[in-house]
């Protein structure tokens, strides 16, 4: 199912870009499909989260308008499909090194703090997607203190 939505995606993407689609389309769509989850750990998805979500893939990725709201919704269909978290951090770990999948312990972490609650289901998942990331806890720690200031520094 992932790969048949990452060729969706890439295609679909190509024809908003205008351009050719690349094998980076698989480990933003993981990360999108990463960052819902987030907001739904809690079973409550305020609007700050989701607009933590947009702001987040927008700046990590530099989307256009057109772009975000295709991944976001092809991240919608395949988090809805998927039935546990290995297929997105399996892409990411294919994809990245480990200073950029610290990064996207960052924007998890973001994401949790945007609604200025950080919820005990956030934190556990953010805790597990970290350990199928390979990424360390010292980095862990450090990304969860960077969006923590950062989360305090804007409310």
């Amino acid at each position: 199912m992932f790969d048949s939505i990452r060729k969706l995606f890439a295609a679909q993407l190509a024809d908003v870009a205008g351009g050719t689609a690349s094998a980076e389309h698989g480990y933003k769509l993981a990360t999108a499909a990463l960052l819902l989850e987030v907001t739904r750990a809690d079973h409550e998805v305020s609007s700050a989260e989701t607009a933590a979500v947009r702001n987040a893939l927008s700046r990590a990725f530099k989307l256009s308008e057109a772009e975000l709201s295709e991944l976001i919704k092809l991240a919608e269909a395949e988090h809805d499909a998927a039935v546990c978290l290995y297929s997105f951090t399996r892409t990411i770990n294919e994809s990245l090194d480990e200073r950029q999948k610290s990064r996207i312990v960052e924007l998890l972490w973001m994401v949790a703090y945007a609604d200025g609650e950080l919820d005990s289901h956030e934190e556990h998942l953010i805790r597990k997607v970290t350990d199928l990331l390979y990424v360390s806890h010292a980095q862990f720690i450090a990304a969860k203190l960077r969006a923590e200031e950062r989360a305090t520094m804007s409310g």
